[in-house]
């Protein structure tokens, strides 16, 4: 029934008609009952004869006259209340001015009476219910106090005759809303505790009535939550420190009259009251607290004087809450589960009004505290779903609303939760778990014990079983078993609403992860929720796992949407408390991940755990003279709670460790303590090793500590010692419950006669310590079980509650780092599992955010690894990720669409149909843009989908393209060999040729299929999802990242296209048997070109970084360069130009520019037949590099692998014209003019190479032969026919023209050669030596070329440089006769030989004629001069003799053979003139006359007579003279 509260002031007549109303309805009801069925007023006789003799008369009293019986007067007494009242107020004009207690008192009458029925009450109580409706019980009502106690007093003790059951719970319905009219209403601020018990009372009481009807229960229920949301509500208005002094205050008063105590009775009683004159029975229904009837002549009386009467307050919660608490007693057999559902429902409805401000209050805190959160954990485990449903509530609730106050009952709490939800598959402990507990047998080993915390397998938290506390304690179960349907869920839930606050993991980590004394629960919790995120065996069919999955997953992405948040509203976030050192905790969190390692070795072998904690300064740190190394071990056992106990006990009770025990027991505190107290805190501490020596020594060690703290009535330290084994075996007599003879206190009294110094022990200490054991055993660790065990470790709860501190509350992102940290990686898999297998739409989209904002946390935190792995779960979700991706791609449907070229490949119509895949490209790409800094090994994953989408044709053309230095942008082919396009290079050499050979990706017409609607459209959708992934904005991206985010991406690419390049080359030679020695060649592959374009284009377009990329990419270059032949030509070619790319690069910076020459000289190795192939696009790059950047090349040996490259691609008809070019501008005379010292000799070998290459292609066209294909056996023979028409087409005149201008630029770097030496920046004899003479030696071989115009003008520049440079000019005779051996004789000696002739047979006679003039004029223009007329050149002499003797006569007839001996005589005559070559004479010498016989005997063999012709020798007497 609802409560009305008036909203209006009623009038003075209006109160008074309703007040006689509700009296005339009373009486009226009264009168239809028999007792008040007589018309007449009913008479009674008067104590008092006030009446009569105030008029006169004198009234006496016969004897006779009899009074009626007592029950009749009663009843008459009950009218007459209603008579009476009605009198008094007649003639009131306002009835408020009578004492409200005057006006309710015939109502109250009626209302104590036995001899009321059932609608007498019920009219009562109505009349009172519309008193309190219209307000004639109000605040100001006068005499309200008084009124509001018997009110309260007599409503608590309601009587009347049970009549039907549904009337009577009428009366009952309408004494609930009676109460509630009274506490709930205007007048409830002037009742007093006792009142408000009274009233609270008498509600849960009809709450608890089991045989009561369900609806009156539910109503009473209903009430009784209004009436106690209105008490509670009180708190807010009081006053925390006075209350608790005033509550002090109230027991004092209260304590000897025991009013103010609360009961709730649920037995079935009924009462009855029989009359034994009469054979009706009356049931009457009362309070159960008192079943009597109370006589009528005894008015209640207040307890507590109206004068300053205080309101009711804290005393009445405090005891309605321990009322509550009392009742949820699980080990109460007095109470039922459906008490306990009315007391969970109570109490959670004052923690909903007022749960914030109960901990305000000391004593309220303290009944929360315990018992309140003991029994509840109790019914947590309630088998009855009603009971658990609402006992978590409660819980939650509570720890909503006092979690401040109650951190270690919430790890109990959560830790029981996670044991209960994790699937029995899963192990149950995490870091720092409880253990589980075995009650029958010695434990097992546990790394990680904990025995401060009530463990949550304790049966205590179990179903309870009667036989706990009746006979030997039966084997408790080893696990707490998992929940299961709706228990399970009902758990879950909670778990829900009690982490549904945005700092809950945040306070989990800070109060217990970074607590040494408590659980890691955080990531407990994290680990429990990813792993149900996933199915589990045994728990269920799939709806009952999904709805488990699909909250941990909700909890979970809530926990990553709330980090997300405080890292989005950094500086809108709560301040950590000042007083809170956040280094500090994270410290702590270290500090305890050691000592949990240490632990862990600690309980496998203490050897092994004392070094890892020394190692990491946990024990022996604290050193001092104070304390020694034992001592501080022990300060360590015995503050530390890791430490298994049972290992512990075993370990210090060894006779190594003496000492270390001695400290051990040393750090207790006995003064003053009993004996027997003093064993328990001892052996609570460790378990008591097994053996008798072991336990002596822990015996005799304690025995010392005690007795040396002074204990009362001990002797000796030798009493001490037995003491303290008795104690031990009392303890084990009084509690194994195989010892079925206990012994006696006699019995223990005889066992310890004259141990005590010779005497005995007082009877009175003896008996204390026999009470102390025998009702409290000494519980051992690790034997924690049954109640005992659970009291126990209760109790630690409590002790450690005391010492820990509040927990905290801060929704603050000073620990997200490290939270983020420790658990990303098993969050973010459970995410990507509930994205790829769940359907919900929801879900599915809640995955997707927390994908997002892990991507985000990343980035803010800057841990790439996370971002990664976001990338690497949403990757392997796509789909687009292949295991094997084919080399041949093939040939797939290609539609027209709006003018647009689709390709139906097998992957656009398969993804099309992906939903979820899409969804996941999406949010993959969305995250990636924008982020790639954060990104490191997830490249490998974005470039593989890269891949699989160009092999499919599904990429943006940008990034399907290639660039060269010729052809400028084309697209990458995506097969081998195609039809020739009509579109080609009108400057093509081979390359470009062989490019149009090949197929852009999206042209085909070879055994295409076919392609249906439905694959057109879902190739459309995969289009469209593709776009939306704005692939080619990720593209641009890349250049823009940071470089360790760059290096990164490269590094992908680079693995990736090693995979599909030298791996694949390695497996595949591994497989294939090598024929003819060839080498394995890989069949042309279009992802490895891509991956090879894209990490090319990225590098060069982020010039910056080149220094860190350049190695990366280099190393795969090289790799593809080492072993061209073994890989396509198109890969090759890709890879040169790649090269020579970054070169240019390279060249930008100072520190990199010996790499430029690195790749040039891996581009010289290239063989033969590949240079031919790719010796355009080298020389391209190479005139590039050298043009744009000129100093650059600043050495010899630079120098020389320019020239290098440039030889090597000669046999390229296009690169050589472009080389040539190259090379003419550096020679060529004028300004612009580059030869130098370092290049002289470069130079001059490469226009010796194009002069030569002239001459062979000359000597092919003389003999009408085609030049030898230049080509590999393993190139397509449509390939090898082009090079080869190519060749035939485009290189005979410009070869021919390239050669003579070679040629013609060797004078110009004489020239050059001369400035250089008349400069002086060369020595002379260096520039002779080193320049002079190869260049003429160059000129010499040219001199016999094939190609005629390139012969003549070689002969031609030699006999001009011979005869006019100053350098041969002031040659010596060393530097003569080494241009006679280097260049003039081996020219001579060529042009006799015949296969040199062949090679031009009739321009050779020309150069024959030339070459001999050559010889002639050259010795007489070094040799001939007088300043030379005493130098020895006969050797040299004769050698021009016999050159002359064989020109003369090689082919004899021709102008040769007249032209010679002209030549001839010239130079004879000139060697005679300058006295050198002179007849016989007187004045002859001895170098003249053995050169003059010489001479005339080597002439006289080919012209004989001809000496003496040409000089005649003297007359005869000069001859004669001369002997």
């Amino acid at each position: 029934m609802s409560l009305v509260i008036p909203t209006h002031q009623s009038t003075p007549a209006l109160l008074k008609h309703v007040l006689l109303s509700e009296i005339l309805s009373v009486t009226s009801t009264m009168r239809k009952n028999l007792r008040w069925a007589s018309s007449t007023p009913v008479m009674f006789v008067r104590d008092s004869p006030a009446l009569g003799t105030n008029m006169g008369l004198r009234i006496s009293s016969p004897a006779h006259q009899t009074r009626r019986s007592g029950r009749g007067s009663r009843e008459a007494e009950l009218m007459a209340g209603f008579i009476e009242l009605k009198r008094g107020v007649k003639d009131m004009k306002d009835v408020r001015e009578a004492d409200l207690s005057d006006l309710l008192a015939p109502f109250f009458s009626i209302l104590r009476s036995p001899l009321s029925t059932g609608p007498i009450t019920s009219a009562a109580l109505s009349a009172l219910h519309s008193f309190f409706v219209c307000g004639l019980i109000a605040p100001e009502s006068r005499a309200l106090e008084s009124a509001l106690i018997e009110l309260s007093s007599t409503i608590s003790h309601c009587k009347f005759e049970a009549s039907d059951s549904s009337g009577d719970e009428v009366v009952l319905l309408k004494i609930m809303t009676v109460i509630q009219d009274c506490l709930c209403g205007t007048v409830g601020r002037g009742l007093g505790d006792i009142e408000v018990c009274e009233m609270l009372e008498t509600v849960l009481t009809t709450c608890c009535q089991m045989r009561l009807s369900e609806t009156l229960r539910r109503s009473a229920e209903t009430t009784m939550h209004t009436l106690v949301r209105t008490v509670f509500s009180k708190l807010y208005t009081l006053d925390p420190d006075e209350e608790e002094a005033k509550l002090l205050a109230v027991q004092d008063d209260l304590a000897n009259e025991g009013e103010l105590r609360m009961s709730v009775t649920t037995k079935e009683e009924t009462f009855v009251e029989e009359e034994p004159p009469s054979n009706e029975v009356n049931d009457v229904i009362d309070s159960p607290e008192n079943p009597e009837i109370v006589e009528e002549e005894q008015p209640p009386q207040s307890p507590i004087s109206l004068i300053d009467r205080p309101e009711y307050g804290l005393p009445s919660i405090l005891e309605l809450l321990r009322v509550l608490v009392n009742v949820l007693d699980p080990n109460d057999q007095q109470h039922t589960d459906s008490t306990r559902l009315t007391a969970l429902g109570i109490l959670n409805a004052a923690f909903e009004e007022s749960g914030p401000t109960v901990a305000q209050f000391p004593s309220l805190k303290a009944i929360v505290i315990d018992p309140g959160c003991k029994f509840l954990f109790q019914l947590a485990r309630s088998e009855n779903n009603l009971v658990l449903h609402l006992a978590l509530r409660t819980i939650s609730t509570i720890l909503d609303t006092m979690r401040k106050h109650l951190k270690l009952q919430q790890e109990l709490f959560l830790t029981f939760t996670i044991d209960r939800l994790a699937p029995p598959n899963l192990p149950l402990s995490g870091k720092g778990a409880t253990p589980v507990l075995n009650p029958s047998k010695s434990r097992g080993f546990s790394p990680l014990p904990r025995p401060g915390t009530p463990s949550a397998n304790s049966p205590s938290l179990m179903a309870v079983d009667k036989t706990d506390t009746e006979g030997p304690t039966p084997p408790a179960r080893l696990l707490v078993p998992p929940a299961r349907g709706e228990t399970r869920d009902l758990i879950l839930e909670t778990l829900g609403h009690i982490s549904g606050h945005p700092s809950f993991m945040v306070d989990l980590y800070v109060n217990y992860d970074c607590d040494i004394n408590c659980e890691n629960l955080f990531e407990r919790l994290i680990d429990f929720l990813t792993k149900a995120v996933y199915p589990a065996q045994g728990m269920g069919n799939f709806e009952v796992q999904r709805n488990v999955q699909y909250i941990c997953l909700e909890l979970l992405l809530s926990f990553v949407n709330d980090m997300a948040a405080r890292a989005n509203d950094g500086a809108s976030l709560p301040r950590w408390p000042s007083d809170q050192h956040t280094e500090s905790l994270l410290q702590a969190k270290s500090k305890k991940q050691l000592i949990l390692a240490g632990a862990l070795r600690f309980n496998a072998k203490p050897k092994s755990g004392l070094a890892f904690l020394e190692e990491n300064k946990l024990i022996y740190s604290d050193l001092s003279p104070e304390i020694s190394k034992a001592r501080s071990l022990a300060i360590f056992l015995k503050a530390s709670t890791r430490i298994d106990k049972r290992l512990l006990g075993d370990f210090l009770s060894k006779p190594d460790n003496l000492e270390l025990l001695k400290e051990y027991i040393s750090l207790f505190d006995f003064k003053d303590k009993p004996v027997a107290e003093a064993m328990r805190e001892l052996l609570e501490a460790f378990r008591l090793p097994g053996e008798s020596q072991q336990i002596s020594r822990i015996a005799e060690t304690f025995a010392s500590t005690y007795f040396a703290a002074g204990p009362a009535e001990i002797k000796t330290e030798d009493a001490t010692h037995i003491l303290a084994y008795s104690i031990i075996m009392l303890n084990t007599d009084q509690h194994n419950p195989q010892i079925r003879k206990r012994m006696t206190i006699e019995d223990y009294k005889r066992n310890l006669r004259g141990v005590n110094g010779g005497s005995d022990f007082s009877a009175e200490f003896l008996q204390n310590i026999y009470d102390s054991i025998r009702k409290r055993e000494i519980i051992m660790p690790e034997e924690h079980t049954g109640q005992l065990g659970f009291e126990y470790a209760w109790k630690e709860l409590l002790a450690r509650s005391r010492q820990t501190g509040d927990y905290l509350i801060c929704n603050t992102d000073a620990f997200d780092v490290e939270m983020f940290k420790a658990v990303w990686r098993p969050v973010i898999s459970a995410i990507a599992y509930a994205f790829i297998t769940f359907e919900d739409d929801y879900i599915i989209q809640r995955a997707i955010a927390g994908f997002r904002q892990c991507a985000t946390l990343a980035g803010h935190f800057r841990l790439p690894d996370v971002f990664d792995f976001v990338v690497v779960s949403l990757s392997q979700a796509t789909s687009l990720l292949s295991d094997t991706l084919p080399s041949q791609v093939p040939n797939y449907p290609i539609i027209n669409i709006e003018g647009q070229s689709i390709t139906v490949s097998r992957l656009s119509v398969e993804f099309g149909t992906n939903f979820r895949g899409q969804l996941a490209a999406v949010v993959l790409f969305n995250i990636v843009n924008g982020n790639g800094n954060a990104l490191r090994e997830g490249w490998t994953q974005i470039f593989e989908m890269f891949q699989n989408l160009f092999l499919h044709s599904l990429l943006p053309t940008r990034m399907l393209q290639m660039e060269d230095f010729l052809g400028g942008v084309t697209m990458i082919p995506l097969r081998d060999s195609q039809p020739l396009k009509s579109h080609v290079r009108s400057d093509g050499g081979l390359l470009s040729a062989l490019s149009s050979y090949l197929m852009t990706p999206y042209s085909s017409d070879m055994g295409v299929p076919d392609a249906t609607e439905a694959d057109v459209e879902n190739t459309l959708s995969t289009i469209d999802c593709i776009t939306s992934c704005r692939l080619d904005e990720l593209y641009s991206q890349i250049i823009q990242l940071e470089l360790e985010a760059l290096v990164a991406a490269i590094r992908a690419l680079e693995a990736l296209a090693h995979e599909r390049t030298v791996a694949k080359l390695q497996i595949h030679a591994e497989d294939m048997i090598s024929i003819d020695d060839q080498p394995t060649q890989l069949p042309y592959d279009p992802a490895s070109v891509f991956l090879l374009e894209i990490m090319v284009s990225i590098t060069s377009q982020a010039p910056l970084y080149i220094e860190e990329l350049w190695p990366i990419v280099f190393e795969h270059l090289r790799a593809l360069l080492s072993s061209p032949a073994q890989y396509s030509i198109l890969l090759i070619e890709r890879a040169v130009v790649c090269l020579l790319r970054l070169c240019q690069l390279l060249v930008q910076h100072t520190s990199l520019r010996d790499q430029v020459y690195v790749a040039f000289d891996l581009l010289t190795g290239l063989p033969p037949t590949i240079s031919n192939l790719v010796g355009e696009q080298v020389v391209s790059g190479l005139i590039l590099v050298i043009q744009k950047h000129k100093d650059i090349i600043r050495s010899q040996t630079e120098w020389n692998l320019i020239f290098a490259l440039i030889r090597s691609t000669l046999a390229h008809a296009e690169a050589a014209r472009m080389s040539f070019e190259l090379i003419e501008a550096l020679a060529a005379e004028g300004p612009d003019n580059s030869v130098s010292l370092d290049n002289f000799l470069g130079l001059l070998t490469v226009l010796d190479d194009f002069a030569s290459s002239a001459s062979t292609l000359q000597e092919q066209q003389n003999k009408g032969r085609r030049a030898e294909p230049l080509s590999s056996s393993k190139l397509a023979p449509s390939i090898v026919l082009s090079s080869i028409t190519l060749i035939s087409l485009h290189t005979s005149s410009p070869t021919i023209a390239r050669g003579k201008k070679a040629v013609d630029l060797l004078p110009v770097l004489h020239k050059k050669l001369l400035t250089w030496v008349q400069s002086s920046l060369i020595e002379e004899p260096s520039a002779w030596k080193n320049m002079a003479l190869p260049l003429l030696a160059v000129l010499g071989r040219q001199s016999v070329n094939a190609a005629r115009e390139i012969r003549h003008n070689a002969i031609s520049h030699l006999q001009r440089i011979l005869l006019g440079s100053p350098m041969t000019n002031d040659a010596n005779q060393m530097q003569v006769e080494e241009v006679f051996n280097r260049v003039v004789f081996p020219l001579v000696d060529e042009l006799l030989k015949p296969q040199v002739a062949a090679k031009d047979p009739q321009g050779m006679i020309e150069s024959r004629l030339r070459g001999s003039a050559l010889l002639c004029k050259v010795f007489m223009h070094l040799e001939l001069r007088e300043s030379r007329a005493k130098t020895d050149f006969r050797l040299l002499w004769i050698q021009v003799l016999d050159l002359l003797d064989r020109l003369m006569n090689v082919s004899r007839g021709d102008q040769l053979y007249e032209a010679v001996p002209e030549s001839l005589k010239n130079v004879l005559l000139v060697m005679n003139a300058v006295g050198i070559l002179v007849p016989p004479g007187p004045n002859q010498e001895d170098l003249q006359k053995t050169l003059w016989s010489n001479t005339h005997e080597r002439m006289e063999r080919f012209l004989p007579g001809f000496l003496v012709n040409v000089i005649p020798m003297p007359p005869p007497d000069t001859l004669s003279n001369t002997n």
